[in-house]
């Protein structure tokens, strides 16, 4: 169960409430987020919701069977949308281009890059500084200088960015020079991350993992709203099955069950879900025409020449024309 708050709850209101919840047998916690406060109740118990209902200080109360329950759509059937600033909105209705390469390089690519996506008015841009390879002789990412100089070439040209945040002690040091929080693969169920990521003002993206299901992603999620930052995407980037004629099993079902399940926008990663530069666009085009609020890809000006995931990157020419036909599907399908 999850009762919203009011906004100008009393302290004695809010005493009275979970006062009246413990005497039925349920277990409240309080959670602030940055939209509104709210109380998440645990229990069995059956009673009549409108003895909550009408308590001062509640501004509506919902049953959730969910464990997941904040990000679930059973209390809030409308979409949710984050607000990038400038006129980027991802979800709530719209459809958002993400693009950018595997990893940050150097600052002509970053330029060259960031040039293309203005051309094609995308403004959100992805790229890693950290990054975690399954070879420690692999190349591992820029760090922190990387990221200050991605962020300053990405201002100029009015471009958000997402890039991933690898561990707790890099959550400060990246905070102003990020747009958008991303939670790799790996770092899925790294519940120290997720609960510190919940305490920051800057929206998350949350990728699910390499073997996870969708209830695990929504359990993710959780995490972090729970914490306090409702300012949440899921991302669909494929899982590992045992399959070997592509990087991993593209999971078309998934967006549209986490559409059923949650309020969330909802982001598909073709580029790792096949790992095969030809056949990224038509993941994308199927991504979108199942409900994704948006497609995240990645591109570099010679793949062939970038230092990752060169095999799954599409070049401009590519890029171009994915986004053409994503943009004509959204318009046929309204």
């Amino acid at each position: 169960m999850i009762i919203q708050l009011d906004p100008g709850a009393t302290s004695a209101q809010k005493e009275k409430i979970q006062e009246v919840l413990t005497s039925i047998g349920y277990k409240p916690t309080a959670v602030q987020t940055q939209r509104a406060s709210y109380l998440v109740c645990i229990g069995k118990n059956e009673f009549d919701i409108r003895r909550l209902g009408t308590l001062p200080g509640v501004a509506d109360v919902h049953r959730v069977s969910e464990s997941y329950k904040l990000v679930s759509r059973k209390w809030k059937v409308g979409e949710s949308g984050i607000d990038l600033g400038d006129g980027v909105m991802i979800g709530a209705g719209s459809f958002s281009l993400m693009a950018g390469p595997c990893s940050i390089e150097s600052e002509e690519q970053v330029r060259s890059v960031a040039k293309h996506l203005a051309s094609q008015n995308i403004f959100i841009m992805r790229g890693g500084v950290f990054k975690p390879r399954s070879s420690p002789y692999a190349f591992r990412g820029m760090g922190m200088e990387g990221l200050k100089m991605f962020s300053s070439i990405c201002r100029e040209y009015k471009i958000k960015i997402i890039t991933e945040v690898m561990q707790v002690s890099q959550i400060a040091p990246m905070y102003e020079y990020v747009d958008v929080f991303q939670v790799g693969a790996r770092n899925s169920q790294n519940f120290n991350l997720l609960d510190e990521l919940g305490r920051v003002d800057k929206p998350v993206l949350i990728k699910r993992g390499m073997s996870g299901t969708i209830d695990e992603l929504l359990q993710s999620a959780e995490y972090v709203f729970s914490a306090g930052n409702e300012r949440l995407m899921l991302c669909e980037r494929g899982i590992r099955s045992y399959e070997t004629a592509y990087r991993n099993t593209f999971d078309i079902n998934a967006i549209a069950i986490l559409k059923e399940k949650s309020h969330l926008p909802v982001i598909a990663d073709p580029s790792h879900g096949i790992g095969l530069r030809e056949h990224v666009p038509a993941i994308a085009l199927a991504a979108a025409a199942a409900g994704a609020d948006g497609v995240i890809y990645e591109v570099h000006e010679k793949p062939e020449e970038a230092l990752s995931d060169a095999q799954q990157t599409l070049n401009y020419e590519e890029s171009e024309q994915l986004i053409r036909n994503v943009r004509r599907l959204r318009e046929s399908i309204g």
